[in-house]
C-alpha cells in the first residue's frame, strides 16, 4: 500500500471500479496508516487477499514480484480461482514475466507497467490522480487471456491512463533509455555534490530549481532501485555507456575551451524538445 498500490486504491475505488479494496501490508504503523489516508478499506494477511480478491494488484519491488507471482498463480489453482486475475506494476517486465511464463494459469496473469510516481514511498505518498493522463505499458498481451485483458484495459481507462502494447524485452530497453538511467544519473549527481560540498547549507542556499529538478530522483528509494537495476542490467549498462561518452565529448571541448564544441553540443542536446515540451 505504497505510491503506486495506494494510489490506485484511492482512484479506483473512488470511480466506482473496485466495489471494496483490500490491502496486504506487514508494516503495521504502514498498515495504519493505508486505512487511516482510506488507500483501502480494510487489511488483511497476504492468503485472505488472495482468496478474496478478483483482481489482485502486485505493487511491490521487482524482485519480490519475480517471487510472489508463480505463488499467487499456485493459490488460484488450488482455490479454484481461474477467474482471478493478477496484474504487477513493475518497472521492469522480462524477468517478471519469465517466472510464470510455463504456469498453467499464466492466462491469468496481466503484465502492466503505469509510467506514473514520485520520488516518494509509503503509504503517505499515494495520491488521487495520480496516473491521470499518464501512459500505461501493457506487456506480452498474447500471453494472457483477452477477457483479462480487456478487464485490466477497463482498470487503466478507469485511472486515465493510454495504453501502449510492446513485448517485454522491448520494454526494458525503453525503460532504461526513459527512466533508469535518470535515477542513475540523480544518484551519481547527488554523490557528486554531497562529496565535493562538505558544508551542507551551501547546498541548500545554493541550489536553484535545475538543481533541485535534476537531483530530485536521488531521493527514491534503494529497496526500490537495487533490484530495478539489478533485473534491467544489461540494457542500463549499454544506456550508462553511452552517457558517458556524450558526458566525455562535454568534457573534451570544455578542457580544449572549444566553444563551438560545446555550442554545438548543446544544440543538438536542444532536440529533444521535438520529443519532450
Amino acid at each position: 500500500m505504497g505510491l503506486i498500490g495506494g494510489s490506485m486504491g484511492i482512484d479506483l475505488k473512488k470511480r466506482g471500479f473496485a466495489g471494496t479494496v483490500i490491502g496486504v501490508e506487514n508494516v503495521s504503523v504502514n498498515a495504519e496508516a493505508a486505512l487511516r489516508l482510506g488507500l483501502a478499506d480494510e487489511i488483511t494477511s497476504y492468503e485472505e487477499c488472495l482468496k478474496r480478491s478478483d483482481i489482485v494488484v502486485v505493487s511491490v519491488p521487482v524482485g519480490s514480484a519475480v517471487k510472489m507471482l508463480p505463488d499467487i498463480l499456485d493459490h488460484f489453482k488450488e482455490e479454484g480461482g481461474e477467474g482471478k486475475i493478477v496484474i504487477d506494476t513493475c518497472s521492469t517486465k522480462e524477468q517478471v514475466v519469465r517466472s510464470v511464463k510455463y504456469h498453467p494459469l499464466r492466462t491469468r496473469y496481466v503484465a502492466t507497467h503505469p509510467m506514473a510516481g514520485t520520488e516518494y514511498s509509503g503509504p503517505w505518498a499515494a495520491m488521487p490522480n495520480l496516473f491521470d493522463g499518464r501512459a500505461c505499458i501493457f506487456a506480452d498481451i498474447q500471453e494472457s487471456d483477452p477477457k483479462a485483458v480487456k478487464i485490466v484495459e477497463r482498470l487503466y481507462d478507469t485511472l486515465n491512463m493510454r495504453p501502449i502494447y510492446m513485448d517485454a524485452s522491448n520494454h526494458d530497453v525503453h525503460a532504461a533509455y526513459v527512466s533508469h538511467i535518470s535515477h542513475v544519473t540523480s544518484f551519481a549527481l547527488a554523490l557528486t555534490v554531497l562529496d565535493k560540498e562538505k558544508d551542507e547549507k551551501h547546498i541548500f542556499d545554493l541550489a536553484s530549481g535545475g538543481f533541485s529538478s535534476t537531483v530530485r530522483l536521488a531521493k527514491s528509494s534503494p529497496q526500490m532501485w537495487v533490484p530495478i537495476l539489478t533485473q534491467n542490467r544489461d540494457n542500463v549498462l549499454r544506456v550508462i555507456d553511452t552517457y558517458l561518452e556524450k558526458m566525455r565529448l562535454f568534457r573534451d571541448a570544455i578542457s580544449d575551451c572549444d566553444s563551438d564544441k560545446v555550442e554545438k553540443l548543446i544544440e543538438d542536446a536542444n532536440k529533444i524538445k521535438r520529443i519532450i515540451r
